[in-house]
């Protein structure tokens, strides 16, 4: 029992550790968390302290059993999950089923997975920390009561399937209110004037009109502006003043969690998901040829800016060697982090800064080593010197008017010739557009070359990117680093947002939800008490508010609501939202209701009358019927005629005698980019079952061919690329027979790859996988020659990375 047990969470971090302790020590992975809160209940008793009643997550049984057979053999065991609230949960789960004595149980925190800083995390262990522990318990009993309570009362007066989220309803709601800011909306016109102006010496340059009369230019038609260029033609222009100054750029600090979710959205529009998906991979560790698996970057999760005195070190020493030593500041640069911070961790920063992006491009995909470039060129970066720039304003007299010119010119690169952050881009190109102004003196004459004045319109505010919601949830507090890509994984996933280029946007679903939530659940759906509550774990988690208490404080105000909402929530599932319009049908009122693809108006009188429109909202929010284009299509089957409507995939037309006819045509846009009936392509196939023709269609999986005969006969077939058209893809023999019928089998192509399947479908269903043999027997000679070639250039090309 010489050997020691290392449990951590992923299998990925395992090997990593592996490679640096070699043999000394058994490493096992709890593959996340091995104990929740139960699917099919709440559990939570409430009535006794909000006491969970936690249990083996399905699946984890045999990996738990693995970890106590592994810990019978060892006399200490660490237990090395990630340094924040979800790793201390699972640490402290696995101790509670592991049963030890504490004294042979130990708490290791890695804040970088390298050689190192493992080896020196378990000669100093530490205790479990039963506040953070405590700190997660509270918020996962929270989003319980909040999901559990909540989404059964949406089933019944909603949808089924429907659920509300603590922290995730109050970011719809956020991006609920931006769009109804952006309907409401009402544009504002505005000018602007601008003059170009020629000195004594070259070049000639802009000016803006600032100042009327010594008050802020505002002119707000074009009228107005065309008095102003009347008064400009009698005016002189000259140089009132002029400042110099030496303006410096400082910069940014490292990465905290939130901004490299936001700068990596903006740089290479990756989703916070993705972002935090990738950084674990480089925090898990990456296999570096000969080296192994070796992490690469400090932990992912984190509030803090705070860098180790070890790594400012090695930093400052690498910005001499590299730069030179007019780029390393004479003090290293500190950077202040928020209140609520965990200073215990680090900001992310590369576990090693030698470890360039171009020394690991043999040893990354493309977007981890994006990634890891920006976590390496920020954290260099920001232990550089300030930029600075010669920046000229001059103020330009014509009358009692006042035009401001102003340019800039980059004096030192600083930090900037390693790492500009995205926000100050734009600005960056904004002065270099500006440009260099002319050598000027106060009281010189200007000749005006051209007066341009220029309409505008203010704009509405714009929609939240993941960079934006993610910046105002953490500047309103909302969630925590370890929170912001589940938040809005979950918001799209329930379909309660979408995204439209890169923008994101609440579906018909996700405003009704968030308005009824907001009407019934004033309190929690608050911004500012979902803040509140936020600060109350983090108290929980520094040990001066308990858990039960924080829990407690929130539950009295849902509960009121709850209890209210049962009885006064608005019932849409039954009768729907009603509106104004009216039924050209029978004259009753039109509700708003909820179907499977998103809202809908219908009748209220239904089902005596079935009439239903689609709707969209206008500019100030209100309700319009979406008019069903005209065509003059006719039903082939029942004689009515066909009209437009919108489903799931688009456009397509329906028969207006449904549902007695349930007749539809797929639409299409034109060459002229106007929408027409598809039409069937008749192909040279005919049905092998019952003689018709066969027609090519569009499927969810691209072209097929079909019998014309549907439905009466369901035969299709696929198609296979052809010089001359489309034709229908032999099936081709496998040489084997089925076990059922007895019929051949045959190579079949479906969504997931090809399958091997019966002849005789769809009388025998019979299918089955792919093997190794098969995918041989399908290689053409030429094709098997070439395979030894490929292992053996692929050999080589890994030699070549090794050596």
């Amino acid at each position: 029992m010489s050997k020691s047990l290392i449990i951590v969470e992923s299998p990925a971090k395992a090997r990593t550790i592996a490679n640096y302790l070699k043999d000394d020590y058994v490493i096992k992975a709890s593959v996340g968390h091995v104990k929740d809160l139960p699917e099919s209940r709440l559990g939570v008793d409430i009535e006794n302290g909000f006491m969970p009643q936690y249990q083996v997550i399905k699946g984890k049984i045999k990996v738990l059993k693995e970890i106590k057979k592994a810990a019978e053999k060892v006399d200490s065991i660490y237990l090395a999950t990630d340094p924040d609230r979800e790793g201390e949960a699972i640490a402290w789960h696995i101790a509670e089923e592991l049963k030890r004595p504490p004294k042979k149980i130990h708490r290791v925190l890695f804040n970088e997975i390298t050689a190192r800083s493992v080896r020196e995390a378990i000669l100093k262990p530490e205790r479990l920390d039963k506040d953070k522990y405590e700190a997660q318990q509270a918020r996962r009993i929270l989003d319980r009561l909040v999901g559990y309570l909540i989404s059964p009362l949406l089933w019944d007066k909603v949808r089924r399937g429907l659920s509300a989220g603590r922290v995730q309803s109050v970011a719809v709601r956020l991006l609920c209110e931006r769009e109804k800011e952006i309907q409401s909306f009402v544009p504002q016109e505005y000018w602007t004037i601008q003059a170009l102006l020629e000195g004594n010496f070259p070049p000639s340059f802009k000016a803006t009109l600032a100042r009327i009369d010594s008050k802020k230019a505002e002119i707000k038609k074009e009228e107005e502006a065309q008095a102003i260029l009347q008064d400009l033609s009698l005016c002189s222009f000259s140089v009132k003043e002029i400042e110099r100054k030496e303006r410096r750029k400082n910069p940014p600090p490292p990465y905290i969690t939130s901004q490299l979710q936001q700068e990596a959205w903006r740089k290479l529009r990756f989703t916070a998901k993705k972002t935090m998906s990738l950084a674990q991979r480089l925090y898990e560790g990456v296999e570096l040829g000969q080296e192994g698996p070796v992490g690469l970057i400090t932990y992912m999760r984190t509030d803090s800016v705070r860098i180790s005195p070890e790594a400012v070190q090695d930093v400052r020493q690498f910005i001499v060697e590299k730069f030179g030593p007019d780029y390393l500041p004479e003090k290293p640069n500190f950077y202040k982090s928020r209140k609520t911070a965990q200073e215990a961790h680090e900001a992310i920063r590369p576990a090693s800064v030698t470890r360039n992006p171009e020394t690991l491009r043999p040893f990354l995909n493309k977007d981890q080593l994006a990634l890891y470039d920006l976590i390496w060129n920020r954290f260099v970066a920001c232990q550089m010197n300030p930029a600075v720039y010669d920046q000229t304003s001059v103020d330009i007299q014509a009358g009692k008017y006042l035009f401001r010119a102003s340019g800039s010119i980059l004096l030192f690169p600083g930090f900037m010739t390693l790492y500009i952050e995205t926000a100050d881009e734009n600005s960056e190109r904004e002065d270099q557009e500006e440009g260099k102004l002319p050598d000027l003196s106060i009281g010189e004459g200007l000749k005006p070359l051209n007066i341009i004045p220029e309409q505008h319109f203010t704009q509405p505010p714009p929609r939240y990117t993941e960079a934006t919601l993610i910046k105002e949830l953490e500047e309103k507090g909302i969630g925590r680093p370890s929170t912001y890509a589940t938040i809005l994984d979950n918001i799209q996933e329930r379909e309660y947002v979408a995204k439209e280029k890169g923008r994101l946007y609440p579906t018909e679903l996700g405003c009704l939800v968030s308005d009824l939530l907001v009407e019934n659940f004033p309190v929690i759906l608050d911004v500012q008490f979902t803040a509140q509550m936020e600060d109350e774990l983090d108290k929980v988690e520094e040990g001066q508010l308990p858990w039960v208490q924080a829990l407690e404080d929130f539950y009295e105000p849902f509960q009121k609501d709850l209890e209210k909402a049962k009885v006064e929530m608005q019932d849409i599932k039954g009768k729907g939202v009603p509106t104004e319009l009216r039924c050209e049908k029978c004259g009753a009122p039109m509700v708003i209701k909820l179907g499977r693809h998103g809202q809908f108006l219908a009748c209220s009188n239904y089902p005596q009358c079935k009439n239903t429109k689609e709707f969209q909202r206008n500019g100030a929010g209100g309700i319009e019927i979406v008019q069903e284009e005209p065509v003059q299509e006719t039903c082939e089957k029942c004689g009515a005629s066909m009209a437009t409507k919108a489903g799931r995939f688009g456009k397509f037309l329906a028969c207006s005698n449904y549902p007695k006819c349930k007749n539809t045509k797929k639409m299409l846009i034109n060459g002229e980019g106007k929408l027409e009936v598809a039409q069937d392509e008749i192909s040279s196939e005919v049905c092998e079952k019952c003689g018709a023709s066969m027609v090519i269609k569009t499927g969810r999986f691209g072209k097929f061919l079909a019998c014309s005969n549907y439905p009466t006969c369901k035969n299709t077939k696929k198609i296979a690329p052809s010089g001359k058209g489309a034709e229908a893809a032999p099936s081709t023999l496998t040489g084997e027979n089925c076990e059922q019928c007895g019929s051949p089998l045959v190579y079949r192509q479906g969504r997931f790859g090809q399958f091997i399947a019966c002849s005789s479908y769809p009388k025998c269903r019979y299918t089955k996988k792919l093997t190794s043999a098969h995918r041989e027997g399908r290689e053409t000679p030429e094709e098997q020659k070439e395979k030894p070639s490929i292992k053996k250039e692929k050999a080589a090309e890994k030699k070549t990375r090794e050596n």
